[in-house]
């Protein structure tokens, strides 16, 4: 089978398609043949090897995976053979084919694409665990969404639209911000410029707002921060920006402020049957026709390096997707 292999870390951009011998399925794992591959700001610190977490070399990256089922191992029931499927894995998805454990497989939602599927997972659960379990998000209420034109931001728009947000976005350039505005935003603001907080309170006025998603860290988070009402809650995602953000803790204090991180990996890993209620929730939203978490654009394997560099560059709108037939 094709696979992107990583056998040095090093930059994205260097990696290449190489041939391995297709897996067969263990006890308890289903065989998929995959066809869409999810990417994201992780996967491409896996391969640098600058994630707080290294994997072992050589690995075939990717986390986010999406395909069909065509062979199961011991003691997993054969009428899993055909079924469409979705999965998150830490390494493993940039491959034609995967052998994973079926209990970690969810089907995907009645009408919805592979590709779809393959870039839903990690950004929509993030978003809707951070929105709704950590953030206690109501109808009404206005939230800032900071990297709004990624595919972490581009979720977190969908998401909040769905639990009835009034949604400022925020992101660096005109074609980004025009980006979070067609996917659902409310408002957008140009987070480059020097006065781009007075910018943003003359959008949403007094008392300002009352949520902040923030997966991009450095310089926006503090202006983000002193930008919440009393009472407000700060949503700490990521750190896209590549720096943690050292924020005065007596703002917290003078706003009556809450600072909360939003680490859905570490919370399904800590309490596994978390997850099923919150995927079971989305996938509902989709039938509903309240979400709408198509890719922004589908490449082929041969593309995954330069794809990987782009998102450690900043330089990807919306979530990226390698399709195995693109």
């Amino acid at each position: 089978m094709r696979v992107i292999r990583c056998v040095n870390y090093g930059e994205p951009r260097d990696l290449a398609v190489a041939e391995l011998p297709d897996p067969v399925p263990g006890p308890g794992e289903a065989l998929l043949a995959v066809e869409a591959a999810g990417l994201g700001y992780v996967d491409a610190l896996f391969v640098r090897g600058t994630y707080q977490v290294k994997l072992p070399l050589p690995f075939v990256p990717g986390s986010e995976v999406a395909g069909r089922v065509i062979a199961v191992g011991e003691g997993v029931a054969d009428n899993l053979v055909g079924r469409r499927v979705m999965a998150l894995s830490n390494r493993g998805a940039l491959a034609e084919k995967l052998a994973l454990p079926a209990a970690m497989l969810s089907p995907v939602p009645e009408g919805m694409s592979a590709e779809a599927a393959a870039g839903f997972i990690v950004s929509y659960c993030t978003a809707l665990y951070g929105l709704e379990t950590c953030g206690h998000l109501r109808a009404g209420e206005t939230l800032l969404v900071l990297g709004a034109a990624g595919g972490v931001g581009m979720a977190a728009i969908d998401v909040a639209r769905a639990m009835g947000a009034r949604i400022v976005a925020a992101a660096s350039t005109p074609e980004k911000l025009a980006a979070a505005l067609s996917h659902g935003a409310d408002m957008a603001l140009d987070y480059t410029q020097a006065d781009w907080r007075k910018a943003l309170e003359a959008l949403v006025g007094k008392p300002g707002l009352d949520l902040v998603y923030d997966p991009v860290g450095g310089a926006f988070s503090e202006p983000a921060f002193r930008s919440l009402a009393p009472g407000g809650r700060h949503l700490v995602v990521g750190f896209a920006a590549g720096e943690i953000p050292r924020l005065p803790l007596n703002l917290a204090l003078l706003k009556r402020a809450a600072l909360v991180g939003v680490d859905w990996g570490g919370e399904i890993r800590a309490n596994p049957a978390a997850n099923l209620p919150l995927m079971e929730k989305l996938a509902a939203w989709i039938g509903e026709g309240r979400l709408h978490p198509e890719p922004a654009a589908v490449f082929p394997l041969e593309k995954a390096g330069e794809v990987l560099q782009n998102l450690l560059e900043r330089k990807s709108i919306g979530k990226p997707v390698i399709g195995m037939t693109a």
